[in-house]
């Protein structure tokens, strides 16, 4: 984990480590009061079950970050924009992941380019003119 010429992936630790991380995350994220007040998020969190959206997201960080898996989802355009998901529940979003991340005490360094890959989907899954405000139930 310490080897800079290593990829991410290796990094991060492996497919064990990184589904570890996505495991907290996603519980985290579904339950969400401030994402869940997306009526669309809402119900497009309670539509997969869990274990499946968890496969697909572990797949995605795994291929992203240099693993040998590939990810069998569909593109981020195509499963995120009917959701108009704003660019303050993407801010959300980002801050859940931070603080999974600091839970596993995932160095800065690595921490740093994995916000780098997510942030090269900001703009397949935020509509920015999409209604900024709405009422966490």
């Amino acid at each position: 984990m310490n080897n800079p010429n290593a990829s991410l992936y290796d990094r991060l630790g492996g497919v064990y480590a990184i589904a570890s991380v996505v495991d907290v995350f996603i519980d985290r994220i579904m339950v969400c009061p401030i994402l869940n007040a997306n009526p669309l998020v809402d119900e497009a969190h309670h539509r997969v079950p869990k274990a499946g959206f968890k496969y697909l997201v572990t797949e995605m960080v795994c291929m992203a970050t240099g693993g040998p898996q590939r990810y069998t989802g569909k593109a981020m355009k195509d499963s995120h924009t009917h959701l108009k998901i704003t660019p303050s529940e993407w801010t959300v979003f980002a801050g859940h992941f931070k603080a999974v991340l600091d839970q596993f005490k995932v160095p800065e360094a690595e921490q740093k380019e994995l916000f780098e890959i997510v942030g090269t989907t900001r703009g397949d899954i935020v509509v920015e003119d999409a209604p900024a405000s709405r009422k966490a139930g």
